[in-house]
Order: structure tokens, then C-alpha cells, then sequence
């Protein structure tokens, strides 16, 4: 059970982070009409990407623990 919740929490993780990357991506090049989130908050984009991909390493290094 433990390795499930590690891998529901990388997939998780990996759904923020590419998400808020997008939004982000497509706000700065000027595609504010068809970013996911219509790119409201740049410092909330960054802020998410930043904590999804600390999420990523520590789900993915207590999946490794757990072996």
C-alpha cells in the first residue's frame, strides 16, 4: 500500500507541475487565450512549479526507500 500512495503522489505531482508549466509557458509567450488557468498569476505559476517539482523528488525518493 505505501508504494501505491508513493506513485498516486508522483503522478500527482507530475500533473501540477506540468500544468502550471503550460500556463506559465503559454502567458509568456502571449497565448493568454488557450493557457489552462488563462494564465491569472505568474508568481502562483512559479510558486506551484516549484512545489510540484519538490513533491516529484520526494515521492520519488521515498519510492526508492521502500524497495
Amino acid at each position: 500500500m505505501p508504494k501505491a500512495l508513493c506513485l498516486i503522489s508522483l503522478v500527482a505531482s507530475i500533473l501540477i507541475l506540468v500544468l502550471f508549466l503550460a500556463d506559465a509557458v503559454m502567458g509568456l509567450i502571449g497565448m493568454h487565450e488557450v493557457a489552462p488557468l488563462r494564465s491569472a498569476s505568474m508568481l502562483m505559476d512559479f510558486t506551484f512549479i516549484v512545489i510540484g517539482g519538490i513533491m516529484i523528488y520526494l515521492s520519488w525518493t521515498t519510492y526508492r526507500e521502500q524497495r
